[in-house]
């Protein structure tokens, strides 16, 4: 008769001969809400001090979107990638690193009688209002903008080359006359505030829920008839990366909001004003591809620019348009005055 240990043994041989049982990869959708959930997670639960060696270790498994939790256990370690093979991240993925970057960001106080402070480079083609050949960029030169906080109080902008600007209460805005037109810097009249006016203030109240926020988004962008309103709600998030400095889980639910507009990819490789080169997502409609560059290792927000994908009016494929690196940003008691600590992106 056989004994229990014999029977132990032979189940042990039998297992050793079965494969081993598949593990499921997780769908996009299923990535996409864990990726929520922990950022949910990050947001909710009040900060403690991590040991800074044990940063990476954490980093590695919440970008890996917790696919180490389905591996644990007893089934047998998957093979080691290739090392020629190199899969391409999709625009959800850079996107959603950006976001989870974003939520572990301390958060910086503004008082609303302050100025947020935004230092970048910017350099644009001339185009023509008539729609001819675009002039090439001019040398990339430095932007300097206050924006009152709460909406309530003059702002200011400095351009290198030009005279400053007093902003009314709303910010800075860039008017185009027709289809085509080169963008015309301007201060924005009286009203309330809203996506494409945006106060500190008013960014800092958006949804975090990325749904709700996109919603909203493609509510107050939309084109007139024949316009591409999934490019103009892509603008419009550029606009507000770029030139505001929205709280942290505010930031992380844009990434997240952009995730999921249509026609979004990615660019191995692309450089900022500054000529900082990254990863960049990126999306294209009329012949123009909008451009936002990330910082490789801390998937940081380095600027965008505008690049011709087609040969039209402005000039061949190819062709910048424009573009700009964000420098610096940082708060202040009054326009005009520079602070001593800001906020500073990776340079190369």
């Amino acid at each position: 008769m056989k004994s229990p240990a014999d029977d132990a043994r032979l189940r042990a041989e039998l297992a050793d001969l079965l494969p081993p049982p598949e593990v499921p990869d997780l769908s996009p959708e299923r990535r996409l809400a864990l990726r929520r959930e922990v950022l949910s997670a990050a947001r909710d639960r009040p900060r403690r001090r991590v040991p800074r060696f044990a940063a990476p270790a954490v980093g590695v498994a919440v970008a890996a979107g917790l696919v180490l939790v389905v591996l644990a256990g007893e089934s047998p370690a998957p093979p080691a990638p290739r090392a020629d093979v190199v899969a391409a991240p999709d625009a959800g993925q850079v996107l959603g690193r950006a976001a989870l970057a974003a939520a572990a960001t301390p958060r910086t106080a503004v008082r609303p009688e302050q100025f947020v402070y935004i230092e970048s480079l910017v350099a644009y083609a001339g185009r023509r209002a008539d729609g001819g050949p675009a002039s090439p960029p001019a040398a990339a030169h430095r932007r300097q903008v206050w924006l009152s906080a709460g909406g309530t109080r003059q702002g200011l902008l400095r351009e290198t080359g030009a005279p400053d600007t007093p902003l009314d209460v709303s910010g800075p805005v860039e008017r185009l006359t027709h289809r085509g037109a080169t963008p015309e810097p301007g201060v924005l009249g009286p009203g309330a505030p809203s996506i494409a006016r945006p106060t500190h203030a008013y960014v800092s109240a958006l949804p975090t829920d990325p749904e709700v926020l996109l919603r909203l988004v493609y509510a107050q962008t939309r084109p007139p008839a024949g316009g591409d309103p999934h490019q103009r709600a892509f603008t419009a998030i550029g606009t507000l990366l770029a030139e505001t400095w929205a709280p942290p889980s505010v930031t992380a639910a844009l990434y997240e909001a952009a995730a999921r507009i249509p026609g979004t990819t990615v660019l191995g490789s692309a450089k900022d004003a500054a000529g900082r080169e990254g990863v960049a997502v990126a999306r294209a409609a009329g012949g123009e591809q909008t451009q936002w560059v990330f910082d490789r290792s801390t998937s940081a927000f380095l600027g965008e620019r505008t690049v011709l994908t087609r040969a039209t009016a402005a000039g061949p494929a190819g062709t910048v348009l424009g573009g700009s690196a964000v420098l610096a940003r940082a708060v202040t008691n009054r326009p005009g005055e520079h602070p001593p600590v800001v906020s500073t992106p990776p340079r190369p």
